[in-house]
């Protein structure tokens, strides 16, 4: 018998491989042939559940305004209720023993501040939201107001933002006065109000506070006189809260860089507040895109060790900075590019490289225009020194290296100014360079242009004085700043106006010369306009009284017997002096913005007959869901009967009849 077994070329698995095969495919037939769930289509995609109703979005709804007519003089009372609780909240920080306010802060810590202009701009960021503004209880009138900081009335909103107008603006001309400016307002509106209610001419008697206004402006003026290097400090002082060692400080900065040099305030590293004096130029030129920005938070450049390119034309083809920008990108050094113009695609580069990483650089304006613009030019090169690309010196921007470039210890630049600060290593340049313009100014025949040649001069000339505040704790730190800006805007004001008498006594000497100025007015209702202003201007020196804890109309009273113009009371030693002797001054711009500001707003506001607010929008209902309905049953459902007692029953057991 022939066995398979004993042939050399046989293979086991093989064979096993073909009966396995074989084994699939019959199993497979079989399964085909039953209708296996495997060869079964595959169900139906799901479909999302439909709803028994369809939600819509309701259209917007048109905002609906309320009128409010004063016939009866309804909304101007209510207008001023919202002034006087912007005056009486910003009034308690008047004068030397004014209180402080406490701001607090969702993102950080509170802010203890004395300044009105930033109480303001919390009150208007806050929309007086009572959980963003918190006051200090030890002031009573502040205390009065913790329950009316959330105003839920649209008209007296209306109130606070139109007589936060007046210590706005103030603030932003004068940089200070703010508190003054509004308080001031107060009087003015209070006063009329009462003459209103009496069915005087409203037009007629804003008439009277406007030309009041104006003649009291020509009277300060008179009153007003140059101030001293020695009487700065003073100015400075009074306006920091008789902190007379930030007056000292400033009054240093100033004499070390002069009057028109440039004073910078920034967070120190220690518990001192130092001074610090640096060599530098600042001009009214900012970043021609926001992409350049390097610290986020002042949303400024900053570049330390910086290389400057100076190109005096338009800088046009992008290719031309390629050998410029080569050797910034190989040496790893931050580049600042000063140009008359650039075209969008130049600009685009920069800001391409900029933002991969691959370059640190920034693109400005040249400051000024014309033939201004390449002297400006020329002083930069001078302190920096660099070399300006012209095409009328034979040097191109292409060929241009490193070699042209000026160098600079720290740039700062914001989103309107620039500031140029050096190591002083150019010195013997900066020197040459101002000579020739002394010269030029000497020689020069023309006031506007020996005024910019000064200018040129003062830019050159004086260096930038720091001043590193330091504190305890980031809420001293912040208090100092703002004191010290304050202190520092007072400063420029009196340095740029002149300076009158403080502590209010300028507006009482004022308010003498109103009974003069009703001469000159058309008819009684204007002149009654002018008693309005006459006796708002005691406004101001009875709230510093009231603060200091005397009564204020007996301070004005006491001022005004004395003929002596500078005879004041001094609120910090509580005393009647020569307030010029005790270097209380104020400057003379501060008070004409005041007298200026108040009254515009004064004005707009007694001649008010109608306003025009959102009608509150009342909150909608939410939507509702229908019920579910209940599934349809063909018959009512009936608990089930209880089994009878006989079939519990166990054999054996009795019932209960047989009990």
């Amino acid at each position: 018998m022939y066995n398979i077994f004993q042939q050399e070329n046989f293979r086991l698995p093989f064979v096993w491989n073909l009966i396995w095969r074989s084994f699939l495919c019959v199993l497979l037939r079989c399964l085909t042939a039953a209708g296996s769930p495997m060869t079964a289509a595959s169900p139906p995609p799901l479909t999302p559940p439909q709803l028994p109703f369809s939600p819509r979005r309701p259209p917007p709804r048109p905002i609906s305004k309320e009128l409010h007519f004063n016939h009866d003089l309804s909304a101007t009372k209510k207008l001023q209720a919202g002034v006087d609780l912007v005056a009486n909240l910003v009034g308690v920080t008047l004068g030397p023993k004014g209180r402080n306010v406490v701001l607090s802060n969702k993102y950080g810590p509170p802010k203890i501040v004395n300044d009105g202009e930033t109480i303001l701009k919390e009150i208007e960021n806050a929309l007086f939201e009572s959980d963003n503004l918190s006051l200090l209880k030890s002031c009573e009138p502040i205390s009065l107001l913790l329950d009316k900081i959330e105003l839920e009335d649209a008209m007296e909103n209306v109130g606070v933002k139109l007589v936060r107008q007046a210590g706005a603006r103030t603030n932003d001309i004068a940089g200070d006065g703010c508190t003054t400016s509004i308080v001031l307002a107060q009087g003015l509106i209070s006063e009329g109000n009462k003459v209103l209610a009496a069915g005087m001419n409203p037009v007629q008697i804003a008439r009277g506070i406007e030309q009041t206004a104006k003649v009291l402006v020509s009277e300060l003026n008179l009153l007003t006189r140059e101030v001293q290097d020695e009487e700065i400090a003073n100015v400075a002082a009074v306006s920091a809260g008789n902190d007379y060692a930030v007056g000292n400080m400033i009054a240093e900065a100033l004499r070390r860089v002069g009057r028109k040099g440039v004073v910078r305030i920034e967070d120190g590293r220690c518990s001192e507040t130092n001074l610090k004096i640096v060599e530098g130029m600042q001009f009214d030129r900012g970043y021609l895109s926001p992409y350049f920005v390097t610290n986020r938070a002042d949303m400024t450049v900053e570049f330390n060790d910086c290389k400057i390119l100076l190109v005096d034309k338009k800088i046009t083809n992008p290719k031309d900075m390629f050998r410029v920008l080569d050797s910034a990108v190989k040496e790893k050094f931050q580049l600042l590019i000063i140009a008359e113009d650039f075209e969008p695609e130049s600009l685009a580069l920069l800001i391409r490289n900029k933002l991969k990483g691959v370059l640190k650089a920034a693109a400005i304006k040249a400051p000024s225009f014309g033939d201004r613009k390449s002297d400006y030019l020329n002083d930069i090169a001078a302190l920096t020194g660099g070399t300006v690309i012209k095409d009328e010196m034979g040097l191109t921007l292409e060929e241009a290296s490193k070699e042209v470039l000026g160098s600079a210890a720290k740039v700062v630049i914001s989103k309107d100014s620039t500031l140029i600060v050096t190591n002083g290593s150019t010195q013997h340049l900066v020197e040459k360079r101002v000579s020739q313009l002394r010269n030029l100014s000497e020689y020069s025949e023309e006031k506007f242009q020996k005024k910019l040649l000064n200018e040129r001069i003062a830019r050159l000339c004086s260096g930038i004085a720091i001043i590193q505040v330091g504190a305890q704790t980031v809420v001293e730190l912040k208090d100092k700043k703002l004191r010290i800006e304050d202190a520092l805007n007072a400063t420029k004001a009196a340095i740029e106006e002149g300076v009158v008498v403080g502590g209010g006594c300028t507006l009482l000497r004022l308010s003498t010369k109103v009974d003069g100025i009703k001469e000159s007015l058309d008819n009684e209702e204007q002149k009654i306009g002018a008693d309005i202003f006459k006796r708002a201007l005691s406004y101001p020196a009875k709230l510093i009284a009231k603060n200091a804890g005397v009564n204020g109309d007996v301070v004005v009273q006491k001022i005004l017997s004395n003929s002596d113009a500078n005879y004041g009371y001094n609120a910090a030693k509580n005393c009647y002096q020569d307030l010029v002797a005790a270097g209380i001054l104020d400057p003379s711009k501060v008070v004409r913005c005041c007298l200026e500001h108040a009254a515009s707003v004064a004005k707009g506001f007694l001649t008010s007959d109608l306003v025009v607010v959102d009608r509150k929008q009342t909150e909608t209902a939410p939507m509702r869901v229908p019920a579910k309905r209940p599934l349809p049953m063909s018959k009512p459902m009936r608990p089930p009967p209880m089994p009878s007692p006989n079939l519990m029953r166990m054999p054996g057991a009795r019932s209960l009849s047989q009990i």
